[in-house]
């Protein structure tokens, strides 16, 4: 009973996320225009497995960001304070910036600049070849979500970092007739809009909470959750609410850190709920949920040829649902938490999972056709942090007092030791790029398409 107790305890803590968007087209590489999640179907054919390492990149810290290519260069942040710049052949460092915090929000990529923020509390604009700053635009601070004695741990009446909470939400880059604007959420609960050249504020949006998710634009309404645990929908140009979708507002079942999909005018969010909705995209109305079984969903979905592919928490899954009407298709089981967002190329479904493997799904094969391999971290600490090689939260804290917040944290840390994957990937040139807790971003080739 104690057993059931503890793992109960920690299941509350242990799922997370963040990321991010998708849209139902291919990767647009000729527009001036490149937001890390807005296009999450990559160019390709048939089923890729992975191949052979390309190369690898040491960082001082974990990859929580997720990387995007321009004109075979690499960009990716780091915990480790700096955000950089890798030839995509080789891996060497172009350039690196370096900030006062961690780099946990991805970029986003407008003509010759490139937009990140960071846990020092700024957002930033760099120039795409130099690394040098442009702008930097302040909000009023950058933290990981806190609550007083979150989910029921203790001590009660002290604050508490939610240590699932791996993101800052990341710029996205929106053009109309007058003018461009870069939109981000931020830990001080604005939504914020500044000019994409001068960083100057344009509009801010006050939710209730703080907002880590990354927007998604669709025509000229901006789409983005809140820790408050509402999606808002709003006008780009303005700033002003068109409707909000509520989620549930209950103790260890709050809050949204994902971003949404848009397609076939609907708008499909993930929560931590527990369940996937998928709303009317002009009202807000509902139109059908997915039960995750008590598993927080908090990948972003991926939308093609009407089925919906999204990664879940405790479930150990990426899931695949008919977008029309919510029904689960086919799941497939992984060894741990899936936490990003899926990258499709041709029938080929590309995730990593908590434990440090990464995957490359043949999306035809009902989940009997796959390749994966495994990050350094991983292959040398999962014997003695994984039971039969699985994540185990009750195995990790040998006898530890779970519902204890600084035993969480002890085991979150052994956890990292696998080099958890919850970067989102990318694919460009026959490449996938990812990022680890163990520091490196990986590039791997990706083999003939059979």
């Amino acid at each position: 009973m104690q057993k059931k107790i503890m793992t109960q305890t920690f299941r509350f803590i242990l799922f997370s996320f963040f990321l991010i968007s998708t849209s139902v087209f291919s990767q647009k590489t000729n527009s001036p225009i490149l937001n890390s999640f807005s296009d999450r179907v990559f160019k390709g054919e048939g089923y890729q497995p992975i191949g052979d390492l390309k190369w690898k990149f040491k960082t001082e810290g974990k990859i929580f960001s997720s990387p995007i290519t321009k004109n075979g260069i690499v960009y990716v942040g780091s915990e480790d304070g700096n955000f950089y710049a890798l030839d995509e052949k080789t891996g060497k460092e172009k350039w690196k910036f370096k900030t006062n915090g961690a780099v946990h929000s991805s970029p986003s990529i407008y003509e010759n600049t490139i937009y990140f923020g960071s846990f020092d509390g700024y957002y930033y604009a760099v120039n795409l070849t130099t690394g040098k700053q442009l702008w930097k635009f302040k909000t009023a601070g950058e933290h990981w979500y806190q609550e007083m004695g979150i989910l029921g741990l203790k001590p009660h009446d002290m604050v508490m970092d939610e240590l699932w909470d791996f993101y800052l939400s990341s710029p996205v880059v929106y053009k109309n007739n007058k003018s461009t604007l870069v939109i981000f959420g931020s830990s001080d609960g604005n939504v914020y809009a500044v000019d994409a050249k001068k960083g100057n504020l344009n509009w801010k949006f006050k939710t209730n909470a703080a907002v880590h998710s990354t927007p998604v634009i669709n025509k000229n309404t901006l789409y983005i959750g809140s820790w408050d645990a509402d999606l808002y929908a709003l006008n780009c140009d303005t700033g002003k609410e068109k409707w909000k979708f509520e989620t549930q507002k209950k103790v260890g079942f709050k809050g949204i850190q994902s971003s949404v999909a848009v397609a076939n005018g609907m708008v499909y969010l993930s929560a931590r709920d527990p369940y996937i909705f998928a709303v009317d995209a002009e009202t807000g109305k509902l139109e059908w949920k997915y039960d995750a079984e008590n598993s927080w969903i908090l990948s972003t979905a991926v939308i093609l040829n009407n089925i919906l592919y999204v990664g879940t928490s405790d479930t150990y899954a990426l899931l695949a649902l008919d977008s029309k009407t919510g029904k689960e298709l086919s799941r497939f089981e992984t060894k741990g938490y899936v936490y990003g967002t899926p990258a499709i190329a041709g029938n080929t479904a590309y995730f990593g999972d908590f434990t440090g493997n990464f995957f490359a799904l043949n999306l035809l094969s009902s989940g009997k056709e796959f390749s994966s391999i495994s990050t350094e971290s991983r292959k040398e600490n999962a014997a003695k942090i994984l039971k039969d090689d699985k994540l185990d939260a009750v195995y990790a804290a040998k006898g530890a007092d779970l519902s204890l917040y600084s035993e969480n944290k002890k085991v979150m840390d052994e956890f990292y030791k696998l080099g958890s994957i919850v970067s989102s990937p990318f694919i460009s040139n026959k490449t996938v790029y990812f990022g680890s807790a163990d520091g490196y971003l990986y590039a791997y080739h990706l083999q003939k398409s059979k």
